[in-house]
C-alpha cells in the first residue's frame, strides 16, 4: 500500500488504467473519501463514495493510482 500520508485534498484518483475514478475529499479511517461531484448518476448521485486505501497502488504527483483498472475499482466502492 502507497503512504497514505501523501494522499491529499483535490488529487485525482484514477484506475490502473489511467481512467479517471474520482477526487479526494479526504481520507476518513482507511478510506478515501470522493467528493460529491464525482458521485455518479442516478440514485449514485448526490452523496459520497470511498474507496479503501488497500486499493491504492501508488502516489504520482498528484494523482492517487488505484491496483484496479477504473471499471473495477468503482465495483469495490462504498457509499454512504
Amino acid at each position: 500500500m502507497a503512504d497514505k500520508s501523501a494522499i491529499k485534498e483535490h488529487m485525482e484518483v484514477i484506475g490502473a488504467d489511467g481512467v479517471h475514478v474520482g477526487t479526494v475529499d479526504h481520507l476518513d479511517g482507511d478510506r478515501i473519501k470522493l467528493t460529491k461531484k464525482d458521485s455518479g448518476e442516478g440514485s449514485h448521485e448526490g452523496h459520497h463514495h470511498y474507496i479503501s486505501l488497500g486499493l491504492v497502488a501508488d502516489v504520482e504527483g498528484d494523482k492517487v493510482r488505484l491496483s484496479a483498472n477504473a471499471d473495477v475499482a468503482v465495483t469495490f466502492e462504498e457509499e454512504e
